[in-house]
């Protein structure tokens, strides 16, 4: 498969992989709200708006242990928030914008305003 074209190198068939991997580990109905429910997993998610960045880089940039943030990343991951490659002994973490786009349409959905369905004696009377 070609390159997406980032500048990590990660690959058409790498998404696919991650995309599969995600549909097999169903994650649990309000994981992303409470992936996003911290503070601090909400600025990893900020800082990798950026880009795909390792778990050391990640952790280079606050001030918890790192088994801190290794957990925040793996709540984020089984979230589905991100997704992540190997490489070597890196990690490399990177935002899936899908469960966001999946998100936001949540989100408006409730925006909509709730219309029951009819009740099937009234169609059937109409009918």
């Amino acid at each position: 498969m070609e390159n997406v074209g980032d500048a990590a190198g990660w690959t058409a068939r790498h998404y696919l992989v991650n995309m599969l991997t995600m549909k097999e580990h169903r994650r649990p109905p309000n994981a992303v709200f409470r992936a996003l429910a911290d503070e601090t997993r909400r600025q990893i998610l900020e800082f990798l708006r950026a880009g795909p960045r390792t778990s050391g880089e990640i952790a280079g940039q606050f001030k918890s242990s790192w088994p801190t943030i290794s957990r925040h990343l793996a709540v984020l991951r089984a979230a589905g928030l991100v997704v992540t490659e190997r490489k070597g002994q890196a990690i490399h973490y990177e935002l899936n914008t899908s469960v966001f786009q999946d998100l936001i349409q949540h989100l408006v959905g409730w925006m909509k305003p709730f219309r029951q369905p009819a009740p099937a004696r009234r169609r059937a009377q109409e009918a």
